[in-house]
């Protein structure tokens, strides 16, 4: 279509066969092609990437933009500002691509229902949304339980915060690996964390590592966790029975998230 002559790139059968061809058909379209819907489907049929080149008008369209998010979530980076503010759209993109968030209205980004979808995908979502969703509680116990990274990247005054890692960690135990050293030793917080995810013991303080009650918790819920307790403890018959009979239970479900440690 780049060497046909001006008339016929504004042949609409023309560049109709070269959308279906190549999505870089629409750069050497007329402009009024650019904003034909059939034509720039045909070509996000070819790749998401045409989104770039249609008709402004057609960045509003719904059908237009959803053919592109569905291959490439980031593509919203294209819309107009009304389907960035529209919230089915926003989280079929962050459901195909967490990062779209990036592209989302301030409103969006300050949704619960559209922040968790992207948290789901990965944690570093929370680096997109409103901070006042960093801040609120709530909301990030509700995200923990989709992704123990969010603390990560959550507000630090949270970590120091003995009721909300407690919470934390009856609800994802893997929230341990994220707060202060001081809750770490914390007995009701471990015993909290292991009985939700038995492999949270490696985050323990030392000395619940040789605690009797803590470490049969934990491998009572995932065996693999006798390999964080210390030597004493996997010394001890009855312990070690609870950790062969739990993954013999289990079937060694989970078992790959954890890996031997030699000693």
């Amino acid at each position: 279509l780049a060497f046909a002559e001006a008339e016929l790139r504004c042949d609409r059968d023309i560049v109709l066969a070269a959308a279906r061809q190549s999505c870089y058909a629409l750069l050497y379209a007329g402009p009024a092609l650019r904003g034909d819907r059939d034509v720039a489907l045909a070509a996000i049929g070819q790749d998401w990437s045409a989104l770039e080149f249609v008709a402004p008008e057609l960045r509003s369209d719904r059908e237009v933009v959803s053919a592109a998010i569905r291959q490439y979530g980031r593509a919203l980076g294209f819309a107009a500002d009304d389907l960035r503010d529209d919230k089915q759209i926003v989280v079929e993109a962050v459901s195909q691509d967490w990062r779209a968030l990036e592209y989302a209205s301030e409103r969006l980004k300050g949704d619960p229902d559209v922040v968790l979808t992207a948290v789901q995908k990965d944690a570093f979502a929370l680096l997109h949304v409103a901070q006042v969703l960093k801040r609120d509680r709530q909301f990030l116990l509700s995200a923990i339980r989709l992704n123990n990274n969010v603390l990560q990247i959550a507000s630090p005054e949270f970590m120091g915060d003995r009721d909300f890692v407690l919470e934390a960690a009856q609800r994802n135990g893997q929230a341990l690996q994220y707060a202060a050293s001081e809750l770490k030793a914390d007995r009701e917080i471990v015993l909290a964390a292991v009985q939700r995810d038995g492999t949270a013991l490696q985050y323990a303080a030392q000395e619940f590592k040789s605690d009797r009650e803590i470490v049969l918790a934990a491998v009572q819920q995932h065996g693999g966790a006798l390999q964080f307790a210390a030597s004493e403890v996997r010394s001890d018959r009855s312990i070690v029975l609870a950790a062969v009979q739990q993954l013999r239970n289990g079937l060694g479900v989970g078992a790959e998230r954890v890996h031997p440690r030699p000693e």
